[in-house]
């Protein structure tokens, strides 16, 4: 085989790799059939629930028409939405205090020594308490109102948060922070030109996980004091043995960590985009 050839040959064996990884590229399901195929497995669920739940004791279970009556009965009478905003409150504010307390205190963590050291064992000691066996004392100290529920919650938002931030801090390369260091960058640019963009990744990891914790949290705390919110509708219709409708606010909150999820996807495919891009 003469040189020519030989480089014929080669070009025609890469094209045809290129055609290939196209081919495999392209052969994937669209966007438009997944999500055929997660709707026909809602309907499915739905479908399957429907049949099964009209079958069982309705002490026990329901099927999802019973619970959407139920909803629309929560809806005119204004429970669900009192309790929905009470509970959201709560949330909102707990989740702001949580996420700014645990990215603050993992940023300085994670970046210096000396504050770790007089601090990490704190940190171990409140994350290895169980949440739920202080909340009696909890009320003791702060009653059974909102300033209860607030605390708990944030306490249960803010260890997710401050343990990944320490992480995406302790894992910023220190060649970045020698460069910096090398063109004498100040602290401030060490800080958010090379730490804090090299953390996001974990600081928003850590928000998503800390979303599911705040409803489980929000729920205890409100099934505890038993005043107001979704909580206390759920104790309320469960105490009245009524199952359609104290499905309403546990669906209602499915639906809120969802929604809220999803919040923290779109916002770390916006302030960390470079991690989506092609």
């Amino acid at each position: 085989m003469t040189a020519r050839d030989a480089a014929l040959s080669g070009a025609d064996l890469k094209e045809s790799a290129e055609i290939d990884v196209e081919d495999i590229a392209t052969s994937g399901p669209s966007n438009r059939e997944l999500w055929c195929i997660r709707v026909a497995s809602i309907i499915f669920v739905l479908g399957a629930w429907e049949y099964f739940g009209r079958q069982a004791n309705p002490l026990f279970a329901s099927y999802p028409t019973a619970i959407a009556r139920s909803f629309v009965t929560l809806i005119e009478n204004g429970e669900l939405i009192a309790a929905l905003i009470t509970s959201l409150k709560t949330l909102v504010i707990s989740f702001v205090l949580g996420t700014v307390i645990g990215l603050v205190l993992g940023l300085l963590v994670g970046r210096y020594r000396r504050f770790e050291a007089s601090v990490d064992w704190i940190i171990s000691a409140l994350y290895s308490t169980p949440k739920v066996a202080i909340l009696p004392l909890i009320v003791l100290w702060l009653g059974l109102g909102a300033p209860t529920k607030i605390f708990l919650v944030t306490m249960t938002v803010i260890f997710p948060i401050l343990i990944n931030t320490i992480a995406g801090v302790k894992n910023v390369p220190a060649q970045l922070i020698d460069v910096g260091d090398a063109f004498a960058a100040s602290e401030r640019d060490i800080f958010l030109k090379i730490i804090l963009p090299s953390a996001i990744p974990y600081m928003i990891a850590g928000i998503r996980l800390s979303v599911g914790k705040a409803v489980i949290a929000l729920v205890v705390a409100e099934f505890f004091t038993a005043i107001s919110g979704l909580g206390a509708l759920i104790t309320k219709y469960g105490n009245m043995y009524d199952t359609a409708t104290m499905f309403v606010p546990i669906l209602t909150l499915m639906l809120l960590g969802v929604l809220l999820q999803s919040g923290a996807k779109a916002a770390e495919k916006r302030l960390a985009a470079w991690r989506f891009t092609d």
